[in-house]
């Protein structure tokens, strides 16, 4: 019981709002992955013979059409609580 007691705020704080700038950062990302796919293709060749990699993220909000701007604005708003405090730069 006393175990809980002394993680429990610790784990409550997890929860909290993050800083403006990590915000940023999350929410800048998201809002390009609404605007576009990213992908990368990779092909190389060793001792090991050919290799080759393919990597392709989509996500809902780009297979719905949402404005990267108001993916953006909502993201801030949810993790800090109030309206963004940098404009966001796609």
């Amino acid at each position: 019981m006393l175990a809980v007691s002394a993680l429990l705020p610790l784990v409550l704080a997890a929860c909290g709002p993050v800083s403006t700038t990590r915000a940023y950062e999350q929410c800048s990302e998201q809002a390009r992955l609404a605007e576009r796919p990213r992908g990368s293709v990779g092909i190389g060749a060793g001792t090991g013979g050919v290799s080759s990699s393919f990597d392709l993220t989509v996500t809902s909000d780009f297979l719905r059409g949402r404005d990267p701007y108001v993916v953006y604005d909502t993201c801030f708003r949810r993790l800090t609580g109030a309206g963004p405090t940098r404009p966001l730069i796609l």
